[in-house]
């Protein structure tokens, strides 16, 4: 039957007798109010063989106590360990190796962000020069172009005259 056409079946398909379950209960009550219902009934449709029961303990032990060679699954299998030992070393050598570091280099960090960083964590030019060492001040070359227009411009603004005078 197609599942297109199961909803246009109007019949369940099952018919009871009519007035049966009018007269059911009767029908149940009579029977069981019989008495000589069941004793005439002599066989009870299982047949057990001779002296079943008196040998059943002796068959029971024999075929249990009897020595049979057993199959024995071992629990770790050498072929399992060695398979289990091989992922866990290849997982901790891949833990191990330098792929994950990422440790940045002087070659890759930007200006900015050094000088960022020496803003923002207020160094003082005290702890940069505790920092350098005497290899690094022979690399240091300042080239400035310093006019003398320039340096009197800011003597005049920034500078004490009195102060200098004096010294």
């Amino acid at each position: 039957m197609k599942n297109k056409n199961l909803h246009n079946i109007k019949s369940a398909g099952f018919k009871t007798p009519k007035d049966y379950f009018e007269s059911f209960d009767d029908k149940i009550f009579s029977k069981l109010n019989k008495e000589n219902h069941l004793e005439s009934i002599k066989k009870t449709g299982f047949k057990v063989p001779d002296d079943y029961f008196e040998s059943l303990d002796e068959h029971i032990l024999d075929n249990n106590l009897s020595e049979k060679e057993t199959k024995v699954i071992q629990l770790f299998c050498k072929r399992n360990l060695v398979y289990i030992s091989s992922i866990a070393a290849a997982i901790l050598l891949l833990f191990n190796l330098s792929i994950f570091e990422n440790t940045p280099s002087f070659n890759t960090l930007d200006i900015e962000t050094v000088e960022n960083y020496i803003l923002d964590e207020n160094i003082s030019s005290y702890e940069i020069a505790a920092l350098l060492s005497d290899e690094h001040e022979e690399n240091i070359i300042i080239d400035y172009s310093i006019d003398e227009d320039n340096i009197e411009e800011y003597l005049l603004n920034n500078a004490d005259i009195e102060a200098l005078m004096i010294e």
